[in-house]
């Protein structure tokens, strides 16, 4: 063999090879060009939009604030970096307003501002109506039922209604950061007491909502079923295959995984059949109005003088759904308490949201059958397949690391980026710890079942 056949140096070696390194260049550039085009658009995503000016505001400012004049000063921006929020951009507008008294005041509120490819993506379910409809009818109806019994309980910020030229519609409120109220940091969890606050709070959310239906009937669809319609399903099932996939091959990277390896695998094939099971509410058992979507970024909490929680309200009603708690206890006490107390104290958390709920269905004068703390713990295993929705959904959305990666398309989508995204929801640090924990925990409760 001559030396230049064994170097691959022929001349039709060496044209075969410029032709696929041409091939591969071009390969690459093509997906360079790609992700820049992506990047692009998640940047534009999460950009204010041109739209949103301080005229917008005028017939807002005029009802609501005394002696208004005129705008003097307005800026809108980004009030979250990614991972924060993923089916909507948070957005905060401050401006100055000159007052007919000579003076002027600045005011701040918090809009959330739909993303386009997101409200395509969800084909047709209409997040900002259902929240609307949230702030506007199911809120005041729940505050008012214990102002009735003489008792102030506030669920949420305060809400406005401004007309925009986007035909999807936005959530105007006020910024509650200007009161004191902020979240807690998600990577780091509720501890004891924010879970305790965010439960009593949510106890008197179910409670009220128990005794709305008791008297008055079931919600409109609009609130009660929400998103979670056939449409939503098939198109979770379309993604399904793919993540599930990814993320059983993840946790054969976990500690222990072999004992449960087989179970969770199956739960995986049978999970849409019993999704629906749960979908369906059986009047026979205790049911509420969920939040739907109740995690750390969507609690907020004010504290006094001394850091001691004196309130806490809740945001982001673009879930709820009525059915059993479950759907918001698994969701706080699974995906969003600190790792040290979240099994530790799971029984103690559901016997203290018991505890008020109980209260709460006394003092508003519920008229049918209370709910046994054994009840809600069988409602717990019973629907225990959610609660392995919460551990690969919400659970890990919670515990990822700040990324540019982290937006909706990437969360819900089956693309290269999006698989990627989700392998570093499932192999980061922090996620594995706490699913090495819950994993075995939850098969020992026989949710894989």
């Amino acid at each position: 063999m001559s030396a230049a056949k064994a170097n691959g140096n022929t001349k039709s070696d060496t044209k075969r090879i410029e032709g696929g390194s041409a091939e591969a260049a071009n390969g690459v550039k093509a997906a360079n060009e790609a992700a820049v085009a992506a990047a692009a658009a998640m940047t534009a995503a999460r950009q204010i939009p041109a739209w949103l000016k301080g005229e917008l505001f005028v017939d807002l400012l005029q009802k609501n604030i005394p002696d208004f004049k005129s705008i003097k000063s307005f800026n809108a921006r980004p009030a979250q970096g990614a991972g924060e929020n993923y089916a909507t951009l948070m957005g905060l507008v401050e401006m100055e307003v000159a007052l007919k008294t000579g003076n002027s005041k600045k005011l701040a509120y918090m809009i959330k501002l739909p993303i386009e490819s997101v409200q395509k993506m969800m084909k047709g379910l209409d997040i900002f109506a259902i929240e609307n409809t949230v702030y506007h009818d199911v809120i005041p109806e729940l505050e008012q039922l214990y102002s009735d019994v003489g008792v102030k309980v506030k669920f949420a910020p305060k809400h406005y209604d401004i007309t925009t030229p986007n035909e999807y519609g936005v959530i105007l409120m006020e910024d509650l950061r200007q009161r004191g109220f902020r979240n807690v940091n998600r990577l780091k969890g509720l501890d004891m007491e924010h879970t305790k606050s965010a439960l009593k709070k949510l106890a008197q959310w179910h409670a009220a909502s128990a005794v709305r239906i008791a008297t008055k009937g079931k919600y409109p669809d609009i609130v009660g079923v929400g998103i979670f319609n056939e449409d939503y399903i098939e198109g979770m099932k379309a993604i399904n295959e793919p993540t599930a996939h990814l993320f059983n091959e993840c946790m054969r990277t976990y500690e222990g995984y072999e004992v449960y390896s087989e179970s969770l695998a199956k739960c995986h094939d049978k999970f849409f059949d019993e999704f629906r099971v749960f979908l369906n509410s059986d009047p026979n058992e205790f049911n509420v109005l969920n939040h739907g979507d109740f995690w750390s970024n969507n609690i907020m909490f004010q504290y006094d003088a001394f850091g001691k929680i004196k309130e806490t309200y809740l945001v982001d009603f673009q879930c709820t759904r009525y059915g059993p708690p479950i759907n918001d206890l698994y969701n706080i006490l699974l995906s969003s308490t600190q790792y040290e107390i979240k099994l530790k104290h799971f029984e103690y958390f559901v016997k203290y949201y018991h505890d008020h709920l109980i209260e709460c269905l006394k003092l508003l004068k519920y008229t049918k059958k209370m709910p046994t703390l054994k009840e809600i713990h069988i409602l717990l295993y019973k629907y225990g397949i959610y609660a392995m929705a919460i551990v690969s959904g919400h659970m890990a959305i919670v515990l990822v690391d700040p990324t540019d990666s982290a937006n909706f398309d990437n969360l819900i989508g089956t693309s290269p980026g999006g698989l990627e995204f989700k392998r570093l929801m499932y192999t980061n640090k922090r996620f594995r710890k706490h699913a090495e924990a819950v994993l075995p925990w939850l098969y020992n409760r026989g949710a894989f079942e």
